[in-house]
């Protein structure tokens, strides 16, 4: 079996928190035959790899330099690219083939770009919508916190509605204009995939995205295992 893990923020104790988690599918350390990691901390890395080393007696690749991914990086410093959009990259590239577009809605929104070529081309990041929505409560006193629920109309009929009005349908717009740009510049047959966590809460307000998968990083992190393997 391959562990496959994405890390933002952890715990420190990961052996503990490992065999927790893989308790809960009524599995242990000698289930795991090879795992990869993908982080954005870098601090963690060594961390992770001395937890594999330990407790599950192999070695961790960790997604970066000297890792094969079969993706050509095209960024004027390619070590600037973090390794969840790499990853997603990858896993959309070989779902979709080239060219396509990752649309990750995650603290940012990121949209990651490959070529015709299956090359990263580089990408688009803005805010996100759980940061947007954080910002305009902190900042306007009179306006309350809400769940990002659907819309029950566009123009809403109190404050809350209004706002989840705003910023579904906003980010939804956000997303259909910057996917038409991005085909007019990579083609129009460009495809697309979401992914993130406020993904499923966005997209189907899109008309230029339809494709959500929420596993798109692990998939990702799959493929780039089975290329080093």
């Amino acid at each position: 079996m391959l562990l496959v893990v994405d890390v933002g923020n952890t715990q420190t104790h990961l052996g503990a928190a490992l065999r927790a988690l893989l308790a809960l599918r009524d599995l242990s350390f000698t289930d795991l035959d090879a795992s990869i990691l993908s982080s954005t901390v870098p601090q963690l890395r060594p961390e992770w790899t001395a937890m594999a080393s330990r407790y599950l007696g192999h070695d961790m690749p960790v997604v970066g330099p000297g890792v094969r991914t079969g993706m050509p990086i095209r960024m004027d410093n390619p070590r600037e690219l973090g390794a969840d959009r790499l990853v997603n990259a990858v896993a959309a590239h070989d779902a979709l083939g080239g060219p396509c577009v990752v649309v990750d809605f995650g603290t940012a929104i990121t949209y990651d770009c490959v070529s015709a070529g299956g090359e990263y081309l580089g990408g688009i990041i803005g805010p996100g919508v759980e940061i947007s929505l954080e910002a305009l409560t902190s900042r306007a006193a009179a306006i309350p916190k809400i769940d990002l629920l659907r819309p029950r109309m566009l123009i809403g009929k109190s404050t809350v509605d209004a706002i989840r009005s705003g910023v579904v349908y906003g980010f939804a717009a956000q997303v259909d204009g910057i996917l038409a740009r991005l085909r007019e510049e990579l083609g129009e047959q460009t495809g697309a995939i979401a992914t993130g966590g406020l993904a499923a809460a966005i997209v189907p307000f899109c008309t230029a995205i339809h494709d959500v998968d929420p596993l798109l990083t692990l998939t990702g992190l799959r493929l780039i295992y089975e290329r080093n393997a």
